[in-house]
């Protein structure tokens, strides 16, 4: 009988390979610069008056996430359950790509937050954490005389 050498999808399989060595190379993310991947899929932007974190958890309960604010790092924690098709002998699970377990991300924000001023929801799976900015460091314009 023939056995092939290479697997089904080589090129599949080294996308996956460069994505985790990228992972591991990268630094941990920043709202001054780009982070590394993983879960939950972060977007975090900023205005005049606040910092705004979006975090991407479909499938967790509200409950289950936990958001902490520590000397200016922004840490969102939780746990996802795990919704695996039972085995059997007549089916096989070829391909997971759904994560679950634990997962903690964290996001060193700027000097000038008021970390009395944090808000977070979530509806439909999106985490909304607001941070607003201490109101002596916003700008302001001054008049001319």
């Amino acid at each position: 009988m023939y056995t092939s050498l290479f697997p089904r999808d080589l090129f599949a399989d080294l996308s996956r390979l460069q994505h985790e060595l990228q992972q591991g190379a990268d630094r941990s993310p920043s709202i001054r610069g780009r982070g590394r991947s993983g879960y939950p899929a972060l977007n975090v932007g900023s205005t005049a008056s606040s910092v705004e974190v979006y975090a991407f958890v479909p499938g967790v309960k509200p409950e289950a996430v936990e958001v902490t604010l520590d000397r200016g790092v922004l840490a969102i924690s939780g746990e996802r359950a795990d919704h695996k098709p039972a085995q059997s002998d007549k089916a096989q699970l070829h391909t997971d790509e759904r994560f679950a377990g634990r997962f903690r991300r964290v996001v060193n924000l700027p000097d000038d937050i008021d970390p009395a001023s944090v808000s977070a929801s979530c509806r439909d799976g999106v985490l909304h954490v607001s941070i607003q900015r201490r109101a002596a460091t916003q700008p302001r314009r001054i008049t001319v005389q």
